[in-house]
């Protein structure tokens, strides 16, 4: 099947999502699909994730609980390049709230290896990123938790595609258990110009692996995302609808690469 049919056929099947009940979620620090990128040798890398839920869910899902809708969360992104397969990175996530309420949710490490890389920006690509997370309870029932995140795609000229099954571990809190949380991401874009790619960006929460929460409990968020690199503009931009009731109805995101001096 030609990918430009791919492209339709994911948005289409994605845009079908059902909604039911309410249910409850917090605005994430940060909405992205991994790919191909990693750090040279010694290179520094500096990234700020932003984004906002202009239409989102307000309801706390338990007692203290800091919820964001109409809020922001901003989340420098610091990373080192340690060889050309291992990167190394810390994430610095800050929330501010409807009532200009400002926060500091809580540190997170983590590693990429990545042992398939492209070359010359073309080819498959393939590896492992795993982060270890520290949050405030005001955000997170569960205050330590682990992301293991695979990483898998492809890339050349014109398309890219890149698929992060994600598994979470709550390490603690009354949702704890050694069984993970399942949240697979999916990306697709194709060159519009010189330096920018157009496409979507899709994520989802399924519950745990031994038990997948049903439909209306799920979390399906595509958004409409664009990707640009004119150096020294380099961006990624997105729309997202939620497409269950489980979800926030709508998002907005950036992630702006800030040269690092």
């Amino acid at each position: 099947m030609p990918l430009s049919r791919v492209v339709c056929t994911v948005g289409f099947s994605v845009a079908l999502g059902l909604a039911a009940v309410p249910a409850y979620a917090v605005l994430p620090d940060e909405i992205q699909v991994y790919t191909g990128d990693i750090n040279a040798p010694s290179e520094i890398g500096l990234e700020m994730h932003l984004n906002t839920t202009p239409s989102g869910i307000g309801e706390p899902a338990y007692p203290g609980e800091v919820t964001t809708p109409h809020g922001w969360r901003a989340t420098a992104e610091f990373s080192y390049g340690l060889t050309p397969s291992l990167e190394l990175g810390v994430y610095l996530p800050t929330a501010l709230t409807r009532d200009n309420t400002y926060y500091v949710t809580g540190p997170k490490l983590r590693v990429k290896w990545m042992p398939v890389r492209l070359e010359n920006g073309v080819g498959r690509f393939a590896g492992l990123n795993v982060e270890l997370a520290h949050v405030a309870s005001r955000f997170e029932q569960s205050q330590q938790a682990v992301e293991l995140r695979p990483i898998y795609g492809y890339q050349n000229e014109q398309w890219l595609w890149a698929v992060n099954p994600v598994l979470d571990w709550n390490l603690s809190g009354p949702d704890r258990s050694g069984l993970p949380e399942v949240a697979p991401a999916l990306k697709i874009a194709r060159t519009v110009a010189t330096g920018v790619r157009a496409g979507l960006e899709y994520y989802a929460g399924l519950g745990r692996v031994n038990h997948v929460a049903p439909l209306h409990e799920q979390q399906h968020t595509v958004f409409l995302a664009f990707d640009v690199d004119r150096k020294p503009f380099v961006f990624n931009v997105g729309v997202g609808r939620g497409l269950t009731r489980a979800t926030d109805r709508w998002s907005i995101k950036w992630i702006l690469e800030i040269p690092f001096i």
